[in-house]
């Protein structure tokens, strides 16, 4: 019986971390440490390998970053991308959406917040 449970809960968990694999677009808030917002669209190219996460993430499709130390548990997606300066995402994937929020500073030393909302692209 332990087994048979411990099966189901592996391969659940290895759909839902294959199923994060692809291309996602969307919208990034982003918010400046005076108040300023400004919408940009966001574009990712993820792949999973167990709880390892791979890929690029940009706001112009022709110029990604790379996605740096990324981690898929329980749902919760985190990495880091050196854009203007370093970026940490924290995020959620639901099996639908990637969702939450992305802090760092930009060029120039400025703090910024993002909210980020994500669906997978067609």
């Amino acid at each position: 019986m332990k087994a048979l449970i411990c099966s189901l809960l592996l391969t659940a968990f290895t759909l839902t971390a294959g199923d994060l694999t692809g291309k996602w677009r969307g919208k990034l808030d982003v918010t400046t440490s005076d108040g300023d917002t400004r919408s940009d669209e966001a574009y990712m190219d993820l792949k999973v390998n167990g709880t390892q996460v791979t890929g690029t993430i940009a706001i112009n499709p022709d110029h990604p970053f790379t996605v740096q130390n990324g981690k898929l548990k329980a749902g919760k997606l985190t990495f880091e991308a050196l854009m203007e300066d370093r970026i940490v995402f924290d995020l959620v994937f639901d099996g639908d959406t990637i969702h939450g929020s992305a802090t760092g500073t930009a060029g120039g030393g400025e703090k910024i917040s993002a909210k980020v909302d994500l669906k997978r692209a067609n």
